[in-house]
């Protein structure tokens, strides 16, 4: 959460304050977008080799110290600083959720990682509103100062209060008993590989309302008060009922919910084929928010109890960068799919959620069959052993998880 506001506003401050065109602006947000991606894709390969903890902590003082210095960049320094900002703070996300992956029994990962989105969601809510009040008010130099000294804060947080021990082990040592390299551990987790492409291709569904949706309400003569009104009921909703839904369900099976929750997104596109108008709006932003609220606590919690010890990050990093791959992709096809043939947009997002879901749930059901042992002959995937005492490494013999 800590670049998520001034990201937001990065477009306007190059535009405005620092007198870019509209084209650099857009090639310079674009990059440090990539590198978002990018930090999310590796932060946890760094965790698995050097320490969740460690890692989170250097990246978290490597980015308060980046966005500090913002200000005081010269314009063409900034196609350097953006970038490695978006980059620490991406690897930031991967290793906090690896780090809660490692420090959190597996039971009680749900309900840790709702939080964790709780806390995110809040910020989301409120932030863009006192973002754009101190960068009106006052400067924009101020939004890259006040979060730059709160992910420092981060930074010292951790050193303080987060245990060095049991915060991520390197690969391969005794205490992880480290086996195999992390495609050999995803070979031998169908599930996962089916999920990973699975929410790629919902989250370039997903952000959609960040890109071409504005723009098909404001072609249907709703402003951007509708707008903002839509994602504040989502933000919200968000707030309000994804920790009390990852309770209430911390007993079923998390695929079947992933897979409902993808549904529910790609019919909330699909309800925009009923007509333009505030109350298909609405009724698409409320499903699309209870799909939200169903997926993404679940598969992050899935992917983290599917891991190895040795590879928690890794596997982390992997659902991290999934999960954000949309921030690349969904702008650019989503716009010249909606500029070149408009009225074929919703009908495809809405049909490749359905797809996306109903994978997941093929996969779901597949598990629960070979649990079931049902059908002769029927093989199996080993699954990975909860953590034991001891020296922790992998016994002759494997349980599946549930």
């Amino acid at each position: 959460m800590v670049v998520s506001v001034s990201f937001a506003f990065t477009f306007l401050y190059l535009t405005g304050p620092r007198g870019l065109g509209a084209g650099e602006a857009g090639v310079l947000s674009g990059v440090a977008g990539l590198g978002l991606v990018a930090g999310n894709f590796t932060g946890g390969w760094y965790g698995d080799h050097f320490g969740h903890r460690r890692v989170l902590l250097t990246s978290a003082a490597l980015s308060g110290l980046t966005l500090l210095a913002v200000p005081y960049l010269p314009t063409t320094a900034l196609f350097a600083a953006l970038p490695l900002a978006q980059y620490t703070s991406g690897t930031q996300r991967a290793s906090s959720s690896a780090l809660v992956a490692t420090i959190v029994p597996g039971g009680s990962r749900r309900q840790a990682f709702a939080l964790m989105r709780s806390a995110s969601n809040g910020g989301f809510t409120l932030g863009p509103i006192l973002g754009a009040l101190v960068a009106t008010r006052y400067s924009y130099d101020w939004l890259y100062v006040a979060e730059g000294l709160g992910s420092v804060a981060l930074a010292w947080w951790t050193a303080r209060v987060v245990p060095s021990r049991g915060a991520g082990r390197q690969a391969g040592s005794p205490e992880q008993g480290g086996r195999g390299g992390v495609w050999t551990a995803l070979r031998e987790r169908p599930a996962v590989l089916v999920l990973l492409p699975a929410i790629v291709v919902i989250d370039v569904v997903y952000r959609q309302q960040y890109s071409t949706f504005p723009v098909f309400l404001a072609d249907h003569g709703m402003d951007a008060r509708v707008y903002g009104a839509l994602l504040s009921i989502n933000g919200g909703v968000l707030l309000c009922l994804e920790l009390p839904l990852a309770l209430a369900l911390r007993r079923r099976s998390p695929l079947r919910i992933v897979g409902v929750g993808l549904l529910l997104v790609g019919g909330g596109y699909g309800v925009l084929l009923l007509g333009a108008g505030v109350g298909t709006a609405a009724v698409m932003m409320g499903l699309l928010t209870t799909g939200e609220a169903l997926y993404k606590t679940t598969a992050t919690a899935y992917v983290a109890d599917q891991a190895p010890d040795h590879a928690q990050g890794r596997f982390q990093s992997l659902y991290a960068g999934a999960s954000i791959s949309g921030v690349v992709l969904s702008a650019p096809l989503g716009g010249a799919l909606y500029e070149a043939a408009p009225t074929t947009l919703w009908p495809l997002c809405a049909t490749l959620g359905a797809l996306a879901g109903a994978a997941v749930l093929l996969s779901a059901r597949t598990r629960s069959r070979e649990r079931t042992g049902s059908g002769p002959g029927r093989p199996t995937h080993p699954q990975p052993l909860s953590r034991r005492s001891g020296s922790g490494r992998y016994g002759a013999t494997r349980r599946l998880r549930g």
